[in-house]
């Protein structure tokens, strides 16, 4: 089947989309107990998509399959994206702003860890995602209560917590998704337009040429009756309108970098293992460089080895791409090697934010001393305390419980009468923001307030 006229997956009785929501011009119905759903309103027939400020317009209604990579031309403030060599890529049609990049400058000395590269993030510029107040119900019961926070071009701003913590809710919010029957309020504005409220049709010209989504599971976000070149190079087609074979060379190229052999590019998903099919997501994500990549727990059932390779992964095509990395995890060793700033959730609302180093080092909110005092690879503790791995007890409070007081109280050793009384609002403590009225009255070591005595 020639790849212009393949149609837009569909199949699969979960089918979420690889790399961006997938459609023609937006993601298609999604189908039942699907919970990426989009916002059920759909946009009138006659609806006109909004201005592109890339230089490229939105896809055509009837475009064969999603948008997932950037408008054709460079976005007002990613002045920071780093000029790479493309390798396999530099032989596929560019990119109407391909010119404007700089070559890349020959490769000198050993290779550095993508992992370890971190692009200059510039404060005084406006972020990429500013989200303010975000509250998301779901059969009115509310599940994320009044999160706010900023992402800056090129950054990795990581999402953790326990499940039930509303770390996908508030990620996908910055696509615009949101479960069926859901209400959201507040403000997610990326690149300065409003997704809050936004129609189908504005969301749709945003998808895939500013933001992807690389999902938990790879083999439903597939189509699953089209090779994955294919459906790659379709998508290259559908947003950068090239030629089949300047398509089909940069998906080919995008599967090469994420180590998919060219002799793959033919298999179906089911065809692929695990490991290989969420490569080939990562490399759909990635195939049109949008400015923002939302990994929803893009590790999740794959083995230790597979796990950081998937990892090591996303860092690589960050940075060749320059775009922000939204990663929701649990894994806060991982959060610990890849991510710049991290924001802890609990039962939806704001614990504790800041960059790594400050707040997984040094935390100052009892629930985030508790998860990292979980850890295997936490620090022993102190004479007189037992040497089993501490646990956090109880479990967090059911969706809907009145919001009065501190949710984690119940669970919390160093809670008092006022947390259970007063509803902690995030302020600034020691170098980043904590939603905790005992924050400057833990001890020196927070972690220990969940070690068992002997």
């Amino acid at each position: 089947m020639p790849t212009d006229d393949l149609p837009a997956p569909t199949a699969g009785a979960d089918h979420t989309p690889a790399g961006a929501p997938t459609g023609p011009s937006g993601p298609p119905p999604p189908p039942p107990g699907d919970r990426s759903a989009a916002p059920s309103e759909p946009p009138p027939a006659d609806a006109a998509l909004p201005p592109h400020t890339h230089g490229a317009g939105p896809a055509p209604a009837d475009a064969p399959v999603p948008p997932v990579g950037p408008p054709v031309g460079p976005p007002a403030h990613r002045t920071s994206r780093p000029s790479v060599d493309r390798g396999a890529d530099a032989t596929v049609a560019p990119s109407a702003h391909a010119s404007a990049r700089p070559p890349a400058p020959p490769s000198a000395g050993p290779t550095v860890p993508a992992s370890s590269v971190r692009p200059t993030v510039d404060p005084a510029l406006p972020p990429l995602v500013s989200v303010r107040d975000l509250r998301i119900s779901v059969g009115g019961v509310e599940v994320v209560r009044g999160v706010g926070f900023d992402v800056h071009d090129g950054e990795v701003f990581a999402l953790v917590g326990e499940s039930g913590a509303g770390k996908s809710l508030t990620a996908r919010s910055l696509l615009g998704l949101a479960p069926p029957g859901a209400r959201t309020a507040g403000s997610v504005r990326l690149r300065g337009t409003e997704l809050v409220g936004a129609r189908r049709a504005r969301l749709a010209a945003l998808w895939g040429r500013r933001v992807s989504l690389v999902p938990q599971d790879s083999l439903s976000a597939l189509s699953p009756v089209h090779p994955v070149g294919d459906q790659l190079a379709a998508a290259v087609r559908s947003v950068r309108g090239v030629s089949r074979a300047a398509a089909r060379a940069r998906a080919a190229a995008a599967l090469d970098r994420v180590g998919v052999p060219a002799a793959r590019a033919g298999a179906y998903p089911h065809e692929l293992s695990g490991g290989m099919r969420q490569r080939a997501v990562i490399a759909m994500a990635t195939v049109n460089e949008p400015d923002l990549l939302v990994a929803d727990e893009p590790t999740t059932a794959l083995d230790p080895d597979r796990r950081a390779l998937v990892l090591e992964l996303l860092a690589e095509q960050r940075a060749a791409t320059g775009a922000a990395l939204v990663l929701v995890t649990h894994d806060l060793d991982a959060v610990r090697d890849h991510a710049d700033r991290v924001l802890v959730l609990y039962a939806g609302r704001h614990v504790e934010s800041g960059a790594v180093a400050t707040v997984l080092e040094r935390p100052r909110a009892p629930y985030t001393a508790g998860l990292l005092a979980c850890l295997p690879t936490a620090p022993r503790p102190a004479a007189g305390r037992s040497r089993y791995l501490p646990t956090i007890g109880g479990a967090p409070p059911p969706p809907g419980e009145p919001a009065t007081g501190c949710a984690f109280a119940p669970r919390c050793p160093a809670a008092d009468a006022g947390c259970r009384a007063r509803t902690p609002l995030p302020r600034p403590v020691d170098g980043r923001d904590v939603s905790c009225h005992r924050a400057e009255h833990l001890p020196g070591a927070p972690g220990e307030l969940f070690a068992e005595a002997l």
